[in-house]
């Protein structure tokens, strides 16, 4: 049963895809924390040097957001759209330092974080990001489970709920397509 905070945010999301600019407003604050949670983990697996802050990554996050003109469904599609964000914001980032230093630095960020695995792999974002296109080219679901993880840092349960899928159903998909990329990133 969603909670009764779950189900609030759920009502704004509705409200403001009606057209209600103040649930937007109010719908902030309530999400804010978990947004500068998920941009703290995926910072925290970037290369040290790394320049991008949380609060700039939520801040860029947050106005792509309220360009979408989606119909929201629920607090974990809000999320799942928030992380999709998040991962073009990364993605872009990336790019620019790479045109920058014209192939400089690696940024490092950990594929298997979100299970919190012991033996952790690290991975270029940008291969990954090349990685995950292919994927999506024959199982675009299995991509989007990943984006949805690793990016947006949703559980099993929040991602089946996006997806409209089963948990087990998501662990198989997001255990195969793990290791798909583990074997292709391995290969680069």
């Amino acid at each position: 049963m969603p909670s009764p905070a779950s189900q609030n945010v759920t009502q704004l999301l509705h409200a403001w895809a009606n057209g209600a600019e103040t649930a937007r407003d109010e719908l902030i604050p309530l999400v804010y924390d978990t947004l500068h949670r998920i941009a703290r983990r995926r910072l925290r697996e970037e290369r040290e040097a790394h320049t991008l802050e949380p609060t700039a990554l939520v801040n860029e996050a947050y106005l792509k957001l309220v360009e979408q003109e989606v119909s929201w469904q629920s607090r974990a599609h809000f999320f799942g759209v928030a992380a999709r964000l998040m991962r073009e914001i990364l993605i872009d980032y990336a790019r620019a330092r790479q045109r920058h230093k014209r192939g400089g630095e690696w940024q490092r960020i950990s594929l298997t974080a979100a299970d919190n695995i012991v033996q952790e792999q690290a991975v270029d974002l940008l291969l990954l990001d090349t990685a995950l296109q292919r994927l999506a080219a024959f199982d675009s679901r299995k991509s989007h489970v990943v984006e949805l993880r690793f990016f947006g840092g949703l559980t099993l349960e929040e991602t089946a709920a996006v997806l409209n899928l089963s948990t087990p159903t998501i662990e198989r998909e997001w255990r195969t397509a793990r290791a798909w990329l583990q074997t292709e990133l391995a290969s680069a």
